[in-house]
């Protein structure tokens, strides 16, 4: 058991950054995609930091794609209702 390393338990946001590409913003999805599965793969080799670090990088895309998403979206009603 020496080589064992604990498993960290940082969260990853996977499903809320699929949520984001599939959804609001792509481009800023699947880069939090990315830093999900690198926090991902830190947990399972017990690097806590390097989870930490991916998993604070992917909450904050996710922030960023989720307000990008929900402003383009009110962009767009606005333009379709003032067209009426």
């Amino acid at each position: 058991m020496e080589g064992n390393k604990p498993r960290s338990n940082v969260p990853t946001y996977l499903a809320w950054s699929i949520f984001n590409t599939l959804c609001c913003c792509l481009p800023i999805g699947i880069a939090a995609i990315v830093c999900s599965c690198k926090a991902d793969t830190a947990n399972a080799v017990g690097e806590a930091e390097r989870a930490a670090d991916a998993s604070r990088k992917a909450k904050i895309l996710n922030i960023v794609g989720l307000v990008l998403g929900l402003v383009l979206i009110i962009i767009i009603v606005a333009l379709q209702l003032s067209r009426k």
